[in-house]
Parts: structure tokens; C-alpha cells; sequence
């Protein structure tokens, strides 16, 4: 006999999960292309074309997404809380 109890698969992510990891990868993807960026006004070096400085904006895209996805999450979270107010009268 096994002393273990079997997991059970447990699928813990909760809706809007998905958009904050998205965000939050798409913040770093600008945040990393703002530094990249900026390096070559201190380097003395000549700048990036305009297009670098386009990807720099995925940094904002990537806070909106991130700000979608706990703003799902806090609708969710108040329909389960109604539903449970509800159900306990």
C-alpha cells in the first residue's frame, strides 16, 4: 500500500490569469527594448531607427493588458461572492 494520496490535477488559474502573465511578458519585452533604446544616448553611439522606438511602447500595451486581466479577476471574484451571498439565505 502507498502511504501518498493521489493528486488530483488542480487547475488553480482563475480568469484573468492568463492576460496578467501575457501583460506582464509584454511589459518586460518593452521595458527590455526602452533600455536597449536609450543605451545609445549615453553611449554617444548613433540612434535606433524610429521602429525601435515603437517596440518601446509594448511597455504601456503590456500594463493595459495586465490591468484587463485583474480587472476580470475582481468581476469574477464578486460574481462568486453574490452567488454565494445568494445561495446562503
Amino acid at each position: 500500500m502507498r502511504s501518498e494520496t493521489p493528486s488530483a490535477p488542480s487547475d488553480d488559474s482563475a480568469p484573468g490569469d492568463g492576460l496578467v502573465r501575457a501583460g506582464a511578458i509584454v511589459f518586460i519585452i518593452g521595458a527590455v527594448a526602452t533600455l536597449v533604446t536609450v543605451a545609445p544616448l549615453f553611449l554617444g553611439t548613433d540612434p535606433f531607427p524610429p521602429v525601435a522606438y515603437a517596440v518601446c511602447m509594448l511597455m504601456g500595451v503590456g500594463f493595459l493588458v495586465a490591468g484587463a486581466g485583474v480587472l476580470r479577476s475582481i468581476a469574477a471574484q464578486r460574481r462568486q461572492a453574490k452567488l454565494a451571498a445568494a445561495g446562503g439565505n
